[in-house]
């Protein structure tokens, strides 16, 4: 029979972030018993609509992955073009992930035009109803959908919002595995040397790109609490704005909390992650919607217990009073929260605990699992 031929379209590098580096491992691991190929783009975002500083890695191009930059986000013409190349290469899988409507004209044309005789499509779902709503993403959605035969859903609430749109395929459940690609963990005094730290003091960690709906603010104002003032905890913001940061520069000083919140708010590249990660006691995800998270993916990679708020895939994730807390997506109960892991001194058996919860996050399962709802 051959080895079979699996292309991946979406994001991967030069482009940066968690997108990127999924479709990345994800590649790695389906390499063990396919052909792999992944096509990204040439233009993702136009520039007014990307909110970040810069959409490119700094980091060389992984050695061992098949990676052509071919996707125009916003050409039709791109998309007819490639998708004759799609039907030439005559792949026995197409896979997308899906994040955000805007994606789903693109990705959806190419996998219309590429599918061909056998080719089959399949799609890992971030999201199908985005964090932040915008005219057209029920019509994208519904485009991109239509033409995919299977999906792997990475919370309880995106297959619940898939059943809406597409209730008769198949999909499965799989939580996000564990992004094992940042590096191996270092001590917390190695880390904290790094980033020039106190290695006496309590440190919680932020990560992440700051958007509204990851609750920031809630956090900031969670360390203004006077538990958090005799505590003494001082919390590590590590992400770079996608949205005004003035909102929080005025929160910041109205709390005067400048001498306990340290903000690294540029990206963070790759090789540094494991830093913030290893210096924290703590990584706080105080999200006001989510539907799953890869930083809770990362915190177990490094084995750091966790504090998420009760929404969406995070609850799923955490096992409360186990690998971390759950609370509310309010100042007073994430502050609680936080005061309770240090008073109970919960760190050496949450950490243990995250080890071993972290098994069923694995890689080779979503792999397994996508040849079998596709029949490969």
């Amino acid at each position: 029979m051959g080895r079979k031929k699996i292309l991946i379209l979406g994001p991967a590098w030069p482009y940066r972030g968690g997108l990127a580096a999924y479709n990345e491992r994800l590649a790695e691991e389906l390499q063990k018993d396919a052909d792999v190929e992944i096509w990204t783009f040439t233009l993702q975002y136009p520039k007014f609509l990307f909110p970040g500083k810069s959409q490119y890695a700094t980091e060389a191009a992984p050695a061992h992955l098949n990676i052509t930059r071919k996707i125009n986000s916003i050409n039709p013409l791109n998309w007819l073009k490639l998708g004759r190349q799609i039907r030439k290469m005559k792949p026995d899988l197409i896979i997308a992930k899906y994040w955000l409507p805007l994606m789903g004209p693109a990705l959806g044309s190419l996998i219309r035009l590429g599918k061909r005789g056998n080719t089959k499509a399949f799609s890992i779902l971030d999201n199908v109803v985005p964090h932040e709503k915008r005219p057209g993403d029920v019509a994208f959605t519904k485009y991109f959908l239509k033409p995919v035969d299977a999906f792997i859903a990475m919370s309880q609430s995106v297959l619940d919002d898939l059943k809406v749109f597409e209730p008769n395929k198949p999909v499965s459940l799989i939580p996000h595995p564990i992004y094992d690609n940042y590096g191996m963990p270092i001590s917390k005094a190695a880390a904290r040397a790094v980033l020039n730290l106190d290695a006496s003091k309590k440190y919680i960690l932020f990560f992440g790109f700051i958007r509204q709906y990851k609750g920031l603010d809630l956090l900031m104002q969670a360390m203004a609490d006077e538990r958090m003032k005799k505590l003494d905890v001082h919390l590590i913001v590590a992400g770079e704005y996608y949205e005004d940061a003035a909102p929080y520069n005025e929160l910041l000083a109205k709390l005067q909390l400048g001498d306990r919140i340290l903000m690294h708010t540029d990206f963070i590249p790759n090789d540094a992650v494991k830093n913030y990660f290893c210096a924290a006691d703590l990584v706080v995800q105080p999200y006001k919607s989510a539907t799953q998270s890869g930083i809770s993916q990362i915190a177990y990679h490094f084995e750091k217990p966790m504090v998420v708020t009760r929404v969406g895939g995070l609850l799923e994730m955490v096992p409360d009073s186990v690998v971390g807390y759950q609370c509310e997506p309010d100042p007073a109960d994430i502050a609680a929260k936080i005061e309770q892991y240090y008073l109970e001194n919960r760190e050496a058996d949450m950490t243990a605990a995250v080890h071993v919860e972290k098994q069923k996050y694995s890689w080779d399962r979503l792999a397994k699992e996508i040849l079998r709802l596709t029949g490969l």
